[in-house]
């Protein structure tokens, strides 16, 4: 076993921040605000995590962690100020606000008189946290899928579960004097497996979560997650080499998502667009995309693994719509870039944890439904690519230009899907590939719980999803034409 615990910490009914008074909060934000600065705020974390992973019929790892700190921020006209502390020790909260106030030369600014507790939305209600399961229970799931897996198929040779968890609490005190809390659980299972016949090699995955109690396995179970994993591996041995040149790509319902997240979501994120570094930057009102899509940012879908009862600086989860019938509506604001463009904050404030300042990030993004029946969508087309799932890629965010790989793809012909293919990645442009989007299916589907979004250092879970989508033309690289 492995992690690292400090101390003791109290069990999930109780509060980690019980014993910090009104008093002491008014204190933190005086010493904040002690040299000027035009906002500050405080963000307190506590949380718990465990992982586990089984590997070749076996415990392979078991690991727990705890972490507790406050984090201090103050803004200065673009400025921010950031410092934090672990543990609640009163002297290094102080040196916190004291340090974080460092970036303001002015005379000091009066913090709040009051503390005045908020109510937030819930979005994610939990019986049983998943910590306070027996881990007993976590490593039978992961035995179930394991078992699942191997009785498939002769053909699958290797499989490893793993299955993580996290219970985080938070408190947010904002410069006005407004106080939130929330608590935030998050699950993850994830099977992968590797499939062999003769000289042929094959790897697949299956997985989900988002943020449930352990109830969530009742109706996404360990074996449904094993037929997922073992169906890829088992479909790609078949694989035949991909085409290559500019073809009608179909994405389908769920994961494809990953492709708008990346390839359109950060370049709609406010910081980017008010340093003028995005594709979008000042085209608020413009058509951007084709007239089918409408692109909406959601922290309000429940127990989804973006979802988000108040963001991390004290704004509500909400559900905007970025671009509506292909025009510019909004971006997603934090509260710098908010105050600084003259707009609201849209709770899209995110960090990873107390030792990282906010910044404008997505929580669950997707593409509306259409009309399309999906059928009629691939009977459309008489030579292109099926992409069904993907492993991610990389986008310039400055341009949109990206290149995405795909784990499981199929070659349509004649409007039919056929041969499974291998080695396809996509290349293209998200706001360019967003115009050609010419029939949205009316099968929508999020992606269950698996994506973490990585952003200049920092990983926050989000959720994606997206009906079945025909692009009329996109690069595939392939191997043959």
């Amino acid at each position: 076993m492995h992690g690292h615990v400090a101390g003791v910490h109290p069990r999930h009914s109780e509060s980690a921040f019980a014993r910090l008074s009104d008093e002491e909060l008014r204190r933190l934000l005086h010493l904040a605000l002690s040299k000027g600065g035009d906002y500050a705020d405080l963000y307190f974390e506590h949380s718990q995590t465990a992982s586990y992973v089984f590997e070749d019929e076996r415990i392979k790892t078991v690991g727990r962690g705890v972490s507790l700190g406050l984090g201090v921020r103050v803004q200065r006209g673009e400025a921010t100020g950031y410092a934090y502390c672990e543990g609640l020790d009163e002297a290094a909260m102080a040196r916190a606000a004291r340090t974080a106030a460092e970036i303001a030369e002015a005379a000091a600014r009066p913090g709040p008189q009051l503390i005045e507790s908020r109510s937030i939305p819930s979005f994610y209600p939990v019986g049983v946290a998943s910590l306070d399961s027996p881990a007993a229970n976590k490593l039978e799931l992961l035995r179930r899928g394991d078992r699942a897996a191997r009785a498939a198929d002769r053909r699958i040779v290797k499989v490893v579960c793993s299955f993580s968890e996290e219970q985080r609490e938070i408190l947010i005190v904002t410069g006005d004097g407004h106080r939130y809390s929330d608590q935030q659980p998050l699950l993850r299972y994830g099977i992968s497996v590797v499939a062999e016949d003769g000289t042929k090699r094959q790897s697949g995955s299956g997985g989900g979560g988002g943020r449930y109690g352990i109830d969530y396995f009742a109706h996404k179970t360990p074996e449904h997650y094993a037929r997922e994993a073992t169906h890829v591996a088992l479909s790609m041995l078949d694989a035949v080499e991909a085409p290559a040149g500019q073809l009608p790509v179909v994405l389908a319902a769920g994961d494809s998502g990953i492709l708008l997240h990346e390839a359109v979501g950060h370049g709609l994120e406010a910081d980017f667009n008010r340093k003028q570094t995005s594709n979008y930057a000042g085209r608020v009102g413009e058509l951007v995309a084709s007239e089918l899509c409408t692109v909406v940012d959601d922290g309000t879908v429940s127990h989804s693994r973006g979802a988000i009862n108040v963001d991390d600086e004290g704004a509500p989860g909400q559900r905007n719509v970025l671009i509506e019938n292909g025009r510019l509506r909004a971006y997603m604001q934090d509260h710098l870039s908010a105050r600084i463009m003259g707009t609201s904050p849209s709770g899209n404030g995110r960090r990873q944890s107390f030792r990282h300042e906010p910044m404008p990030r997505m929580t669950n993004t997707y593409l509306l439904a259409g009309r399309d029946a999906p059928e009629d969508i691939i009977r459309s087309v008489s030579r292109g690519v099926f992409a069904r799932r993907f492993s991610g890629g990389q986008v310039n965010i400055s341009n949109g230009d990206f290149v995405f790989s795909l784990t499981e793809s199929y070659l349509i012909e004649d409007g039919k899907l056929t041969a499974p293919l291998k080695g396809v990645n996509l290349i293209g442009n998200g706001p360019d590939v967003l115009t050609k989007v010419s029939m949205v299916g009316h099968d929508f589907e999020m992606s269950d719980g698996i994506w973490t979004c990585g952003k200049e250092g920092q990983s926050v879970p989000v959720g994606i999803g997206t009906p079945t989508v025909k692009i009329a033309a996109i690069t595939v690289g392939g191997t043959r034409t």
